[in-house]
């Protein structure tokens, strides 16, 4: 009775090892998230840089396959109140990081109703963002102009 069973465990076991490593269709996945929250400020200004990547590394039929998709938003606030902006006649911001960058411009014929502004967007197969990144920011408005770095706020 105990060489039945040591048999069938010796099956069971060399069965397991050898089901998927001689498959030529064999597949595998691993899956890398990169969340992050890069913070500054100027003296006028302060902005948060939300950021969320993922890489897809796998295999398929022998080979090594890559994708990845991210997206961020960059928030801007003004640190004043609202009023000091009540002449605003043009703004302008951009960020800049090792793989990407943006420009948001706006005019405005009435006050600016709020002190926040926003640039979204996200890619597709691109570079990903690396949590030691630093942003660079710059903000011109009616004559004004600041420049600030964003750091990780996790680092």
């Amino acid at each position: 009775m105990k060489k039945i069973f040591t048999v069938l465990f010796l099956m069971m076991v060399l069965t397991a090892c050898g089901s998927n490593s001689t498959k030529k269709d064999f597949n595998s996945e691993e899956m890398t998230e990169h969340n992050y929250q890069f913070t500054g400020e100027s003296e006028h200004w302060e902005a948060v840089y939300f950021y969320e990547g993922t890489e897809l590394w796998g295999e398929k039929n022998e080979q090594t396959t890559y994708s990845s998709k991210d997206s961020y938003e960059l928030v801007l606030k003004y640190k004043g109140a609202l009023k000091e902006l009540s002449s605003m006649k043009n703004l302008e911001f951009t960020y800049e990081t090792t793989t990407s960058s943006g420009t948001k411009t706006e005019a405005y014929k009435e006050p600016p109703s709020e002190k926040v502004f926003t640039i979204r967007g996200g890619s597709e197969n691109g570079a990903i963002i690396g949590e030691g990144e630093v942003i660079k920011v710059n903000v011109k408005w009616d004559g004004s102009e600041e420049s600030f770095q964003l750091h990780n706020k996790a680092k």
